[in-house]
């Protein structure tokens, strides 16, 4: 059994992006710029926000950090949106989700310019990815993408079995794995909460991928022997053992699943540090295009 190691690759790719950076800086070209718009005060989104600010710091990027109060109407929020769109020192940004209730979440994905939506969230950007052509892959697939790539993880030919259908991951995970190339060319089944015999189904897959946030779901006996597992789950259970009086979880029982498991990624230190290495990945790539149409 191989550990998928996201915070070995995603220190590997941050360290290949300083080198390029770097060679920007000596060419006198312009570096990065990553932008991130908070609204509010939800604590996971300022510590995963704040992660973003110190991956820059640690690449050569430059950063913007815009913190807009919970009151935040919608329109002063697609003002600002508007305003780094057309902000040419801005290649790329992102809206941290979740958004406040009065904030219609779908219009201001909408708002967000698709060439600098290096979250890979607008319509335009998913349906380039579906259509096989070059564009942002959401940072969490991108993440996962590039893990089976890195430890060569066989896909073609496979029976992939994706949990959960969420636009950010589950949806266009099933798009990626059944695309031709490598990672892909996989047989994908999506299944979601209401799925029949979902045992009967993952029994049979090759690769699983499993973004359904429920601790613990994927069971040792829900799986064959040597099966792939990616592990996207990243659950706050309480844990009266532990300092902080939780522990973080993921949708796969680790201990008996990586008994049967041939490549599993652990959680934390799978999936997640490999999100914000992409996002940054996305960033360099728009950086290149805007430096090539200009």
């Amino acid at each position: 059994m191989t550990i998928l190691d996201g915070k070995k690759v995603s220190n590997d790719i941050k360290d290949e992006i300083t080198e390029q950076v770097k060679k920007m800086k000596a060419k006198g070209e312009k570096v990065p710029h990553l932008a991130a718009i908070i609204v509010g005060n939800d604590g996971a989104s300022l510590t995963y926000v704040g992660s973003k600010v110190r991956a820059c710091e640690r690449v050569g990027f430059e950063s913007t950090l815009v913190k807009m109060s919970s009151t935040t109407s919608e329109v002063e929020l697609l003002d600002k949106i508007h305003e780094l769109n057309e902000n040419p020192e801005i290649d790329g940004y992102i809206v941290q989700l979740p958004l406040p209730d009065q904030i219609d979440t779908q219009k201001v994905l909408l708002a967000v310019n698709p060439d600098k939506d290096v979250d890979g969230f607008h319509p335009a950007n998913f349906g380039k990815m579906a259509l096989d052509m070059t564009t942002f892959i959401p940072a969490t697939p991108f993440g996962i993408l590039e893990l089976l790539e890195r430890y060569g993880v066989e896909t073609s030919g496979k029976h992939t079995v994706v949990i959960g259908r969420s636009h950010i991951v589950g949806r266009p995970m099933s798009i990626l794995m059944g695309r031709k190339g490598f990672p892909g060319n996989s047989t994908v089944t999506l299944t979601h909460s209401h799925t029949k015999n979902i045992t009967q189904i993952t029994s049979q897959a090759d690769i699983i991928i499993s973004a359904l946030g429920v601790p613990n779901f994927l069971k040792a006996e829900m799986v064959k022997d040597d099966v792939v597992i990616i592990d996207v789950g990243i659950t706050r259970v309480a844990d009266d053992s532990t300092e902080k009086g939780y522990r973080i979880t993921g949708d796969v029982d680790f201990v008996n699943v990586s008994k049967k498991a041939s490549f599993i990624t652990p959680v934390p230190g799978g999936v997640g540090p490999m999100t914000i290495a992409m996002l940054l990945k996305n960033t360099l790539l728009a950086c290149e295009r805007h430096r090539k149409r200009a």
